[in-house]
């Protein structure tokens, strides 16, 4: 399933443009045009969803299967000192992760951490927010520890 005013669809598509460097059932990945580091690759499932987590599980495994195949290759190229990966999604909607070289802890990092604004729960509240997501885990029957 594709979404025509999707830009992602449109390049799994190849309808737009891209700078594509592998592709398979489950994904197409392509260089990010505006990258944080070069090497910085988007990896995009190949039908329309808007979250990761909308994905069935099959997509869901064949996207991080594709995580594992790029992330050494971007390793042995550019020999960062990391190679990060993040699901963010603001900027399209469509399910994608970046997986890129990182040279520094920041080129990652949010914007609460780079200006010190980070949460700081206390004990309890970190226990609340724990039992809340056992319960959401639960109500779906996977509360498994």
């Amino acid at each position: 399933m594709s979404d025509k005013r999707c830009t992602f669809c449109a390049v799994s598509g190849r309808a737009v443009s891209a700078f594509v460097v592998y592709e398979n059932s489950h994904a197409v990945v392509f260089l990010d045009k505006h990258p944080i580091n070069v090497g910085h690759v988007l990896i995009v499932p190949r039908h329309h969803v808007e979250a990761f987590y909308e994905l069935d599980e099959e997509s869901f495994i064949g996207l991080m299967l594709v995580v594992k195949r790029m992330a050494p290759v971007i390793e042995a190229i550019y020999r960062p000192k990391k190679v990060g990966m993040l699901a963010a999604g603001f900027d399209v909607a469509h399910a994608h992760l970046h997986v890129l070289p990182m040279h520094s802890y920041h080129d990652i990092t949010s914007k609460a951490i780079l200006e010190g604004q980070r949460a700081n729960p206390t004990e309890g509240e970190l226990r609340q927010a724990a039992e809340e997501i056992r319960r959401g885990l639960s109500a779906q029957d996977d509360g498994a520890i």
